[in-house]
């Protein structure tokens, strides 16, 4: 064997090796590039919203969004009672015998109010009990104020005599140095009236006003139970506590 005939026998040698590599560099670039497909995919999936995103989820316009209700209360109530559940019910509290705690051998110098409504109170469960309103001395259950407060109190009672706690009441109207009262509270707030007590203050003195007060009971739903309820105010350390007492009647 001569020399040009090895040389040919290495010849296809090295071309095979030389294939071989252009095989494996080619391989190992698909590879590559099938991990950079996959990574670009997976960080596509878990972020549809970033910049490698050529189709991006489209942006939703706040103009589009369905509209929500806010539900504004009508009163806001005093901060002393704290609902225990979404509907407060009506109770009625079991008493041996029922005795108005205004009696005559309390205060002396009760006034009896004449009282105006704005309708047929027939028409309501509630109405005023006989002898309501009646304008006594505040001092009787607020000694400490003496003669620098003046508002407005009673209860309410159901057929039988009973108490009643859990009844809206509401306080509105106007009177001189105030322009407008919109106050909501519920019985049983104010025992010292009796257990369905409830009590409004109207100002930090006695204050005279002929009828443009008044105070009406209501339902859970802001119906009304009894008619509204005008009543006058006194510049008078003697008169500047109103009682009204409602009563039901169906």
């Amino acid at each position: 064997m001569d020399s040009y005939e090895i040389s040919e026998m290495v010849e296809p040698q090295r071309r095979i090796k030389r294939s071989e590599r252009v095989w494996d560099v080619l391989t190992i670039m698909v590879m590559v590039a099938l991990l950079c497909v996959v990574t670009f995919f997976v960080l596509i999936f878990i972020n549809p919203n970033s910049n490698f995103n050529p189709f991006p989820p489209p942006t939703l316009n706040p103009a589009d969004a369905t509209a929500t209700f806010t539900v504004t209360p009508r009163f806001t109530l005093v901060p002393s009672w704290t609902p225990t559940n979404g509907l407060i019910q009506i109770t009625e509290t079991t008493s041996p015998s029922y005795t108005p705690v205004v009696t005559h051998s309390m205060v002396e110098n009760q006034t009896s109010i004449p009282s105006t409504t704005a309708g047929n109170g027939n028409n309501f469960a509630f109405v005023l009990q006989q002898g309501s309103p009646n304008a006594i001395a505040g001092i009787e259950f607020h000694p400490e104020t003496g003669c620098n407060w003046s508002g407005v109190a009673g209860q309410a009672t159901s057929l039988n005599g009973e108490a009643l706690r859990g009844l809206f009441v509401q306080l509105g109207g106007s009177m001189p140095g105030v322009a407008s009262m919109d106050n909501l509270i519920m019985t049983g707030l104010a025992p010292q009236y009796g257990l369905g007590g409830f009590e409004f203050t109207l100002a930090g003195k006695p204050v005279a006003s002929e009828g443009t007060l008044w105070i009406q009971l209501l339902d859970q739903q802001n119906l009304p139970l009894s008619d509204r309820i005008y009543f006058n105010t006194y510049d008078d350390c003697q008169k500047n506590l109103i009682i009204i007492y409602f009563t039901q009647i169906n």
